[in-house]
């Protein structure tokens, strides 16, 4: 399992962001919190790309995102160089999300996916690895084209 994780929220996951924080701690996974820590309203593309480029530039980072519905966050971070963000509802999303495709971030919606719930597919997206294989290429197509715009 990582021992540090990137995690940020916009207003509308900002109570699930501070469960999921208690709960990687428990874990004894180092968590470096980006933000927002207030209930007032902020964008979200703000928190997603200041995550996510962070996340791009480092093989090995991993990051966790988090909104209302996730669906904006997932948007946000898809835009950035080296990421692949996976918005997911549940343990098997999340544990196909890093077999097949390699997600470097996990996409929360916090008015889909409660604390506990959360929990599981935070853990299950954690100890899941990539399968490589057959995967390679297609993430290597998506890398190939990044790499053209």
């Amino acid at each position: 399992m990582d021992s540090k994780i990137l995690i940020a929220s916009d207003h509308g996951g900002i109570k699930l962001k501070a469960d999921l924080v208690k709960f990687l701690k428990k874990l004894h996974v180092s968590v470096n919190d980006l933000g927002t820590n207030t209930e007032d309203s902020v964008d979200y593309p703000d928190y997603a790309i200041k995550l996510a480029k962070s996340v791009g530039k480092s093989k090995n980072q991993k990051g966790i995102l988090i909104c209302k519905s996730g669906i904006g966050m997932a948007i946000s971070a898809n835009k950035v160089r080296g990421v692949r963000a996976a918005l997911c509802l549940n343990k098997k999303m999340a544990e196909l999300s890093r077999q097949h495709n390699n997600s470097n971030i996990l996409v929360l919606g916090a008015a889909f996916v409660p604390s506990k719930k959360a929990e599981g597919i935070v853990k299950a997206w954690l100890a899941t690895q990539f399968e490589g294989g057959r995967h390679e290429k297609r993430i290597k197509k998506i890398t190939d084209y990044e790499g053209k715009r």
